[in-house]
């Protein structure tokens, strides 16, 4: 109790002294980055023949390890296309991410494979939550004009992202990132793309990854928010220049985005976007991808726009690292501590949205199979949502679902997480469908019949 009640003291004081530190510089007439959506059409590495997305979820260094396990099955599955045979990892063409899960996504997007060299050591078995809690008894922040956040941002900097800014992640030349934050003012998701940038009159070129990571993973209270400052003074505010016209007969929620969107115009009562925690907004970083295309007039506009034609097989995992703890109140008679009736109602509230968030998706590819349905190509997607609750061995579930949502697990809980997300995707139904279907496009038999299923894994 006094360890809680002297890092409360301390938060308050140093929240009242703390000075955002703007980082954004403002655009000169239009910004210089294409760290944007029509990069997608400027990759030359990866096939025309599918496309694949991938959604890594909150929670902490849980969220990080199932995520990193999906990569390390990625780059040991391997199928062939054009007669070659091709790496899955080499193929993802899009990452949208939230706090936990934006760790793994950015440092992926920085050094491509040689994550599977020195993550692990750098991060995943890394007390990160040990290291920030003796930087808040330091007194170099007591007297430091800025936060708990600025204290994070360098810390971040010195183990995984040396300096590194998306101009860095546009020349690595990897996945498009949609690196996601919520804007606190507004409650809405904010990407960390130029298109956003636009919005703010400001270049995302010399803004830094760590910055973008520690936004999208800042819960708020214990952390400040991350300030972005939205400029004056240039053409690329228009909300419609950057996302498209609305089509017809929109849902209230994408109405009520090009809202949010349109907010940014209001350089005086908006000038400055506080960004906080992604998941608030996003759990499974999956609205990034349903919004985005959205917004920008649908899938069949996204597609002339990048002056694409759709791939045959559209790919989406999502990496959910959620889990359901035992808080065991059934057994008991008393009534539980705040901390558990916390802890329980913000668990339920999760499930239910996420399950919410899953339904909306898969609505949304198959409306986009008939929206391209009309063209030349005939296409089909698969959805992968991967959860431990399809865990079938009692005893690994109760282990991994007591793993708490820290930065802070041990070597064990972090390889059991791994393995989890490795093993998920191995035997989910749905990605054995995509590679057999894989298989006949290569063969010229491909029917692409749509199906679906429940994973079933044990060890």
């Amino acid at each position: 109790m006094r360890i809680v009640v002297t890092l409360s003291v301390l938060a308050l004081l140093q929240a009242c002294s703390s000075v955002a530190n703007i980082q954004n510089q403002p655009a000169q007439q239009q910004a210089a980055s294409e760290y944007r959506i029509d990069k997608l059409a400027l990759s030359e590495q990866r096939s025309s023949k599918t496309t694949v997305v991938l959604a890594f979820s909150g929670g902490g260094t849980r969220a990080a390890a199932m995520s990193y396990g999906v990569l390390k099955a990625l780059r040991d599955t391997s199928v062939i296309i054009d007669g070659s045979e091709r790496r899955l990892l080499d193929e993802v063409d899009i990452i949208s991410s939230v706090s936990g899960g934006s760790f793994t996504a950015a440092y992926f997007g920085l050094n491509g494979e040689y994550i599977f060299e020195d993550f692990e050591d750098d991060f995943l078995n890394r007390d990160v939550s040990g290291a920030l809690l003796h930087g808040l008894f330091s007194p170099r922040l007591w007297f430091s004009k800025h936060g708990r956040t600025e204290m994070a941002i360098r810390y971040y900097e010195d183990i995984l992202f040396n300096g590194a800014t998306f101009a860095d992640l546009e020349a690595a030349g990897g996945p498009l990132l949609f690196i996601n934050a919520s804007d606190l003012a507004q409650g809405t998701r904010f990407s960390f793309t130029q298109e956003y940038f636009d919005l703010l009159c400001s270049d995302i070129a010399d803004f830094p990854v760590a910055r973008a990571v520690t936004a999208s993973s800042a819960v708020p209270v214990l952390f400040n928010p991350v300030i972005l400052e939205n400029y004056e003074g240039c053409d690329g505010g228009a909300y419609e220049q950057q996302f498209g016209q609305s089509r017809q007969h929109d849902s209230t929620q994408t109405q009520q985005l090009f809202d949010d969107l349109h907010s940014y115009s209001d350089k005086v009562n908006r000038r400055y976007i506080h960004l906080v925690d992604g998941g608030i907004t996003d759990n499974l970083g999956l609205l990034a991808i349903h919004e985005t295309t959205e917004a920008m007039g649908g899938v069949a506009a996204v597609m002339e726009r990048l002056n694409m034609e759709p791939s045959p097989t559209f790919l989406v995992i999502s990496v959910n690292a959620s889990t359901k703890p035992q808080y065991n109140l059934g057994k008991r008679k008393r009534p539980p501590s705040i901390e558990a009736a916390v802890s329980a109602m913000s668990d339920v509230q999760l499930h239910r949205y996420n399950a919410a968030t899953i339904d909306l998706i898969k609505q949304r590819l198959e409306d986009w199979d008939e929206e391209l349905g009309d063209g030349a190509i005939d296409t089909h997607h698969y959805f992968v949502d991967l959860s431990f609750e399809a865990i079938t061995d009692v005893d690994r579930l109760q282990f991994i679902n007591q793993i708490p949502t820290s930065f802070n697990l041990d070597e064990e809980q972090v390889d059991e997480v791994i393995k989890a997300g490795q093993n998920l995707l191995f035997s989910h139904p749905e990605f054995q469908r995509f590679l057999d279907d894989m298989h006949s496009l290569e063969l010229g038999k491909f029917k692409g019949s749509f199906s679906s299923g429940t994973p079933d894994v044990g060890d």
